[in-house]
């Protein structure tokens, strides 16, 4: 549809003017168009976005068939960046029109005030003779007008008019186009400050990023820094660091991660990467497609990428760069494949557009990061570095001022080492026990069975022979049935035989000795099951347990162990009688690692007859102590699950003073003893167990 010229052109046509609602609309129109470019102008939209509403805005308000703008290269060469309908001016396929054109272009860059060029014709407005000179090739009446920002001629807007417009019309035409160049030079002047703006902070990073790569001479903390600095600085989503130690490769940093999980599935891939990369030592820009990669790499990135889902990443190998300042023939020894440090990662995990200046500052970082990852791990693989390092620093403190303090705290040190050696204290040896009384039994059962009744409870007092358990035998209760059975078959036979003799004298003498001999056999088998039955009654009186002494029942939680119908083995420890009237001892169960300094000294006490000293605590009353001294030591060790082997230490003690201090002990009640194993120093009493354990574990071992 064709729209209305902008004010101030008027066609020359055999049809009557516009009225004044159509000019009105006119303006209105030409209005809309200059305040939407305006808004353009300010937006931060590309070059590219720009010239593309720009120009369609231009030429719909203009009514024309199309347009394009020209700009100005670094070197000073008018480039085309946008066109809308170049093709029917007939330029592409015309290159003498072109030549010819591309003179007129660079007229008018010269021209402020821009320039209105008809079919045709040469920059002058005569007829098109010269086929090198400045012209118009084209059908078209050329509306040109060229862009300034502060720094001068930037392009040129050119738009393709239909011609027969009135001179009035054309002049309009052309400061339509010098108004809208005014704003394409303010959007060109915007964003060179943005970019100015953006410059200096971008100068502004990489300053700080170099000063902190720089700073350290630790391999961990430069690479923290590459990572977490360099992120920043090339505006992406995670930068990694890996270092080769030797032919190992491993992660440093990952940025914004303090601390980080080597051994995770995402660390162990992204190390696969960098491994497979250090090893080819190409650069890596990953997009999405890995089909032109090494086999080895395509493998581990596809791995890595589906399990993080990155949408593009570049690995970079850090390789470093050659010594210049070699001569020729050291540069020809060294020949060989470069030394790579390690290889530094960048990702964009959202998006995988690429930012303008993406691949420089990637570059910038991974420049410094090869300086700062050679000079720590050069550093850091000098002979004995570490300890140099503390041997630098100890000795800032023996100059100056700090001089006094060091001489003070070396002295108290000294002083402090030398008491440690000379002090001798008690060396004391912890171990757990229990109070028991000294007369106590086990009760044992003296026959296989079940139990059928259960007599007592734990803690009941008990006389000696008292019934504490009864136990039922059906295989006992079987045989002595059987045996019943059988003495009563062979008393009937023997009445049998007995009944006999009152015709024995009818008899012969051959069924007479018979006979006689019958009631010997079953006289024998009498006594025999007579025997057997004495032995079974014997038996089933061992089904009831009885207590070997008066005293108290020691089990707990009895009843639950043993319920009716639980099976007896004979030899079973059923429960304990003890009689707390009497004295009481503690059984020290000591640790066996501990027993080498218990028998040292038990053995020494023997010898001098001097009593092995014991203090216990109870659990009861951990603010009073009791002395004891050992009695006995076992000669075999027992396990005790968690507690390992132990070995048992009998201690007797004042039962006066015990019973004074608990008048109603409780058996088994736990206490805490310490063991009095001589005198050491206080640096062997304190150290001892790290000094046994080195001797147990390194010292023995080689």
């Amino acid at each position: 549809m064709h729209q209305s010229p902008p004010a101030g052109m008027s066609q020359v046509t055999s049809s009557p003017g516009p009225d004044d609602d159509a000019v009105r609309r006119a303006k209105r129109e030409i209005q809309g168009i200059l305040q939407q470019i305006t808004e353009l102008s300010k937006s931060d939209s590309s070059p590219q976005q720009f010239y593309d509403s720009f120009l369609n805005k231009v030429v719909a308000a203009l009514a024309a068939s199309g347009g394009a703008v020209w700009t100005l290269s670094d070197a000073g060469v008018l480039q085309l960046a946008y066109q809308i309908n170049l093709r029917e001016t007939g330029l592409i396929e015309n290159p003498i029109g072109q030549e010819q054109h591309g003179r007129l272009l660079t007229q008018v860059l010269q021209e402020p005030d821009g320039k209105l060029v008809a079919p045709h014709s040469g920059a002058a407005g005569g007829a098109d003779t010269d086929e090198h000179g400045a012209s118009n090739p084209t059908d078209f009446l050329l509306v040109m007008a060229p862009v300034h920002n502060d720094q001068g001629v930037q392009g040129i807007v050119e738009v393709f008019q239909r011609p027969g417009a009135g001179e009035a019309t054309k002049r309009g035409y052309l400061r339509f186009l010098m108004q809208t160049c005014d704003l394409a030079g303010d959007y060109l002047r915007g964003r060179r400050l943005a970019h100015l703006s953006e410059k200096q902070s971008l100068w502004e990073q990489l300053e700080s990023f170099t000063r902190s790569a720089h700073q350290t001479l630790d391999v961990t903390e430069a690479a923290f820094t590459i990572a977490n600095e360099g992120r920043r600085l090339i505006g992406c989503d995670r930068v990694t660091v890996a270092v080769k130690h030797g032919s190992r490769v491993t992660l440093e940093a990952i940025s914004g991660q303090d601390v980080f999980d080597k051994r995770s599935n995402t660390a162990t891939l992204l190390t696969k990467v960098a491994r497979a990369v250090c090893k080819t030592g190409e650069d890596v820009w990953f997009t999405g497609d890995g089909s032109g990669l090494a086999p080895q790499v395509e493998k581990a990135i596809d791995a890595y990428v589906d399990d993080s889902h990155t949408k593009n990443m570049a690995i970079l190998p850090l390789v470093e760069p050659e010594d210049e300042d070699l001569p020729p023939e050291e540069k020809q020894r060294r020949k060989g494949p470069p030394k790579v440090l390690g290889a530094l990662i960048v990702e964009q995990m959202v998006d995988s557009t690429v930012p303008e200046g993406y691949r420089q500052r990637v570059d910038v970082v991974r420049g410094h990061s090869v300086t700062a990852i050679g000079n720590a791990l050069e550093h850091s693989g000098l002979f004995l570095m570490p300890v140099w390092k503390t041997l630098g620093r100890a000795t800032s403190q023996f100059r100056g001022r700090a001089l006094p303090k060091t001489a003070t705290v070396l002295t108290l040190i000294a002083a402090a080492i030398a008491a440690g050696m000379l002090v001798q204290v008690d060396l004391k040896l912890q171990g757990d026990g229990r109070l028991v009384p000294v007369s106590q039994k086990p009760v044992f059962a003296r026959i296989d069975g079940e139990v059928e009744e259960l007599l007592v409870e734990n803690g009941q007092p008990v006389q000696g022979g008292q019934p504490l358990m009864r136990l039922k035998s059906y295989q006992l209760d079987s045989e002595l049935t059987d045996v019943l059975g059988k003495l009563e078959q062979a008393r009937a036979r023997w009445n049998s035989l007995a009944r006999s003799n009152t015709d024995e004298r009818q008899e012969k003498d051959e069924d007479r000795a018979k006979r006689y001999a019958e009631r010997l056999q079953v006289d024998k088998e009498i006594k025999s099951l007579n025997v057997q039955l004495d032995i079974l009654k014997k038996k089933q009186k061992l089904l009831e347990i009885v207590s070997p002494m008066a005293g108290q029942v020691v089990k707990w939680k009895l009843s639950d162990d043993f319920p009716p119908g639980r099976p007896v083995q004979q030899g079973a420890t059923v429960m304990e009688i003890a009689d707390p009237r009497g004295d009481w001892e503690v059984e020290v169960l000591m640790p066996e690692k501990k027993m080498g300094h218990v028998t040292r000294t038990w053995k020494e006490s023997l010898a001098n007859e001097e009593p092995m000293k014991v203090v216990f605590i109870p659990a009861s009353k951990p603010e009073d102590e009791i002395e004891g001294v050992v009695q006995a030591v076992d000669q075999t060790s027992e396990s005790r699950g968690e507690e390992g082997n132990v070995v048992k230490l009998t201690v007797a003690f004042d039962q006066a003073a015990f019973r004074e201090l608990m008048p109603n002990p409780k058996i088994d009640a736990a206490v805490t003893a310490n063991v009095y194993c001589g005198r050491r120093s206080f640096f062997y009493y304190w150290l001892h167990p790290l000094y046994d354990t080195i001797q147990r574990e390194i010292v023995f071992r080689f």
